[in-house]
């Protein structure tokens, strides 16, 4: 159980000997924990190493348990700091791949993005290119449900499209499933031969037409605000991989979510992995696209079945694990 504060099985087998009965020497261990001579001393080796032995006050006494209260939870703390300096590089490294992105993209914006301007710029090319798509339609959908003017105007698009062959493939958030719009139109791109899949979250707004053309929005908090119209090969295939790494994590509409070997659902390794980057419920909230209440029912059986006291030790015990 300790292993992943770096203490083996055997240590662990003599550390709870000893805290059983202190005064035990090498023999006596041997005959508790039912390792040989050998594994023993080892094990007793590794323990000073990890400071949970100390000499004892007593003359003759030889090495003393240091209590779980102060060893263990120093092995702990050291493990919690490991896990933040891990978290605070992935962190950093994610803020240059995105200014690397952002400068790259930047050089080629004249040669291989447009600017549409406002949502009916958005609309009415959108249009156009659904009216000329030849074989493939894909979309990563983060933002609300399908209300039923929005589902009413892109129905007849998608139709034609359909009966044309092209195949329609789209993703939306887990927390869409209650939505009886969502639900409707779900049904509706089923029945007719499209595909949708969900997951606990979506990057970003984006459509990729035809393996040719993407459009994604010049500011993801504010859709409406605009998009750019990407051509460039190397950024559409890399907008499509992100799509197709979404979709192969994605469940079907109509399907349950499936747990891991671990008894996850996506949804708890996605709360899982806001609470190891210490995000709070109502931040976890928003970005799952649920209430409060149920990302603070959903960390609490969380934090139970991980043995954990604390949501950051729930994101440490379940890296450890392997969860994650």
């Amino acid at each position: 159980m300790l292993q992943w504060l770096g203490l083996s099985a055997h240590a662990e087998a003599v550390y709870r000997a000893m805290l059983e009965r202190p005064d035990h020497g090498v023999a006596a261990l041997v005959a508790d924990t039912g390792l040989d001579e050998q594994a023993t001393r080892s094990a007793l080796d590794e323990l000073a190493r990890l400071a949970l032995l100390k000499p004892s006050g007593q003359t003759g006494a030889g090495l003393r348990p240091v209590s779980p209260e102060i060893g263990l939870a120093t092995l702990l703390a050291s493990a919690e700091a490991e896990i933040a300096e891990r978290q605070a590089q992935v962190e950093s490294a994610r803020a240059e791949i995105a200014a690397i992105a952002a400068a790259h993209l930047g050089t080629r914006l004249s040669d291989s993005a447009t600017r549409l301007e406002g949502l009916d710029a958005i609309r009415t090319r959108l249009e156009q290119l659904q009216r000329t798509t030849h074989f493939e339609c894909l979309s990563l959908n983060p933002g609300g449900a399908h209300r039923p003017d929005a589902r009413s105007a892109a129905t007849p698009l998608n139709e034609e499209a359909l009966r044309r062959g092209v195949v329609i493939r789209a993703v939306c958030r887990d927390s869409f499933r209650n939505d009886p719009d969502t639900l409707a139109y779900a049904r509706w791109l089923t029945e007719h031969g499209g595909q949708m899949r969900t997951v606990p979250t979506v990057p970003i707004q984006m459509i990729i037409i035809d393996r040719r053309v993407s459009i994604i929005p010049v500011d993801p908090e504010n859709p409406r605000a605009g998009a750019l119209e990407i051509l460039s090969p190397g950024i559409v295939t890399a907008l499509r991989a992100l799509f197709e790494q979404c979709w192969s994590a994605g469940t079907p509409f109509g399907a349950p979510p499936r747990p891991d070997s671990n008894g996850c659902t996506p949804t708890e390794r996605a709360l899982l992995a806001l609470a190891a980057a210490g995000d709070t419920d109502e931040a976890a909230a928003r970005t799952l696209s649920v209430s409060p209440r149920t990302v603070s029912r959903m960390m609490s059986n969380l934090m139970e079945r991980l043995e954990a006291v604390s949501r950051f030790q729930a994101g440490v015990n379940a890296t450890r694990r392997g969860w994650l």
